[in-house]
């Protein structure tokens, strides 16, 4: 009996693994983007997706937590029309190199010109998300002269000129409802035992479609097939932010289209009685006042802005907006020189 036992286990996990491995080797990145890598320090290789098209070259920087690959479905409809489209993941995140220093504002924004010098990338479109706008702002401040515009994709936000540091702001924040304060739920067991789970997560959490190769991009697979640990550390995270700089725009001479998304934290979130209603409504006002601030800071460019709100939009604004970001794309992409 313990010799069939011990058969049995042995049986069934090898029925596991070959189900595990089958099932890994037949998910593939859907999304229609050549992978290359760019050396763009000693020792420091990033991850560039490229998904072709005709015209300008628009090159796409994720936020903070991101890799390029949480624009894979929406850079696929924007080079259809109008553009060749690239994705940089910068270093430390997914795929890239982990090195151990490199993330102040300066070293960043470095990396993505080496990326345009290497490649060959002539007056392109630079578009970033959240943080992103350092890299942004930072290259327009130095390279106007190598840039054709810049746009903002929610990431016009001063690091420096953070909210969250205002004990009166915070002290509103801590008045809104339970649920606009958790911003969605964590995952559970069921919802990270494999990557599609985690992805159908991410869709019934946002409301809109999020990129299961980015998932994939930022978080570790386990021996059986579920979710394991984010791969980017912490300390990465604490480098970025000590090394971000104030936004000072006055010295860029290339146009920038700004979106801005939702004030709300959770625009979806519908007040349940007169008192959530004023809560919110103190928490947005309170919010207007670092928005005005950064919208006005973003009109001293030199090169024109144009700024667009999308009242019902995330933050991920090009996901849940998609068609609206799309289209102002465009437009910006057909005023240019």
């Amino acid at each position: 009996m313990a010799n069939f036992l011990s058969r049995f286990l042995v049986l069934s996990l090898a029925v596991t693994l070959i189900g595990f491995a089958q099932d890994s080797a037949a998910w593939h990145d859907p999304s229609k983007h050549k992978v290359q890598f760019v050396t763009v320090d000693k020792g420091v290789r990033l991850e560039v997706l490229d998904w072709g098209g005709p015209g300008r070259p628009v090159v796409l920087l994720a936020g903070s937590g991101n890799t390029a690959h949480i624009f894979d479905d929406f850079a696929e409809k924007l080079s259809g029309a109008c553009c060749h489209v690239y994705g940089i993941t910068r270093r430390g995140f997914g795929i890239s190199s982990h090195p151990d220093s490199g993330y102040d504002q300066q070293r960043l924004a470095d990396d993505v010109l080496q990326v345009l010098d290497t490649l060959k990338i002539v007056a392109p479109v630079l578009a970033g998300h959240s943080m992103s706008g350092e890299e942004l702002t930072t290259l327009g401040d130095e390279h106007s002269d190598r840039l054709a515009g810049l746009v903002y994709l929610d990431a016009a936000a001063d690091p420096t000129d953070y909210p969250g540091n205002s004990a009166a702001y915070m002290a509103l924040f801590n008045k809104l409802p339970a649920a606009m304060r958790a911003n969605g739920s964590e995952p559970d067991a069921s919802d990270l035992r494999s990557f599609q789970a985690f992805h159908d997560f991410k869709v019934r959490q946002n409301g809109f479609e999020y990129p299961e190769a980015q998932l994939r991009a930022s978080f570790d697979q386990n021996s059986d097939g579920s979710v394991g640990s984010y791969n980017t550390s912490d300390k990465v995270h604490n480098a970025i932010s000590r090394g971000a700089l104030p936004r000072d725009y006055s010295r860029i001479r290339v146009p920038i289209l700004a979106l801005f998304s939702s004030l709300s934290i959770n625009y979806r979130y519908q007040p349940k009685d007169a008192q959530e209603r004023t809560a919110i409504e103190e928490f947005d006002a309170a919010t207007e006042v670092y928005e005005d601030r950064n919208r006005k800071n973003l009109g001293k460019a030199k090169g024109g802005v144009r700024i667009v709100g999308l009242p019902q939009a995330d933050h991920y604004l090009f996901l849940s907006n998609e068609a609206d970001v799309l289209h102002e794309m465009r437009v910006f992409l057909a005023t240019l020189r």
